[in-house]
Order: structure tokens, then C-alpha cells, then sequence
């Protein structure tokens, strides 16, 4: 199967060898993702859920680029560095997620890549097969009434 790669253009792609997301077939994995900018500015220093929202903002456009969607994420991890402020993470996961209902794993980690970064998430997806469009379309010679013909 053929392999998809997104960049985000953030700071540590490039340097690390590493893809936001990869898209294989139907599935895509996006990495761990925190709070980062492109430029490398961390949004929401001191908020976990500021963090939260600007990383699952992230990976919404990195899944949008591998033509998913958030209703077609399947599985989250997340890693938090104070397993105290879940609820923190748990507001933003749950406006997101809660009518997707994916697996969800939450570890708490000593500590992540800079010292200001409160929360990491990856998650999984599986593109869902799209229904067509439910319009029907006349064959030649038939008209295009969907009512029954009476005999």
C-alpha cells in the first residue's frame, strides 16, 4: 500500500525524521503532538487544556490533510505530566470525542520534551467508507420518480 506522509512544518519533523501523520490505505496515525507552533511557540503555557486544544487542533488539520476527519479517530493517548489536572484534558477530549466514543489510554510521564509542555496526544483513525450521495439519477428512457408504478 502506498504511504501518505503530512508535515506540519513544526521545529523537530525535519531534525528527528518524523511525519505529523502517516496515512496508510484507510488508516492514519498522527504523532505525538503538543501545543507547538511551526515557529516552536508553545500556546497556552500553564493551561492543560489550552494545551489540549491547540495539540488536538494540530492533529484535526494533520487528519484533514490525510483526508480524515476527527469522527473517523479510533484511538487517543494521551500524556500528561500531572495525572491531578485530568479534568483539565478530559473537557476538551469529551466536546471533541463524545458522540466518536474512541478507546482513550491517559498516562501520566515525568515529564515531556520541554519543561512548560503539560500534554502530548497521538491518535489513530480509520477512514469510514462515505455513503454516496443518496440523489438518484434517471437512466435513459426511465424517468427518475422513485414512486412505484401501479399496474
Amino acid at each position: 500500500m502506498e504511504r501518505h506522509r503530512v508535515a506540519s512544518g513544526g521545529p523537530w519533523e525535519e531534525r528527528v525524521g518524523y511525519s505529523r501523520a502517516v496515512r496508510v490505505g484507510r488508516r492514519v496515525y498522527v504523532a505525538g503532538t503538543t501545543a507547538t507552533l511551526p515557529d516552536g511557540t508553545l500556546v497556552g503555557a500553564g493551561s492543560l487544556e489550552a494545551q489540549a486544544r491547540q495539540a488536538f487542533a494540530t492533529i484535526e488539520r494533520a487528519l484533514g490533510t490525510a483526508g480524515a476527519r476527527l469522527t473517523d479517530v479510533v484511538r487517543t493517548r494521551a500524556y500528561v505530566t500531572d495525572v491531578s489536572r485530568f479534568e483539565e484534558y478530559a473537557r476538551v477530549h469529551g466536546e471533541l470525542f463524545r458522540s466518536v466514543r474512541p478507546v482513550a489510554t491517559l498516562v501520566e510521564v515525568s515529564r515531556l520534551l520541554g519543561p512548560e509542555m503539560l500534554v502530548e496526544i497521538e491518535v489513530d483513525a480509520e477512514i469510514a467508507r462515505r455513503r454516496p450521495s443518496r440523489r438518484r439519477t434517471a437512466l435513459p428512457g426511465r424517468a427518475s420518480s422513485s414512486r412505484s408504478r401501479r399496474r
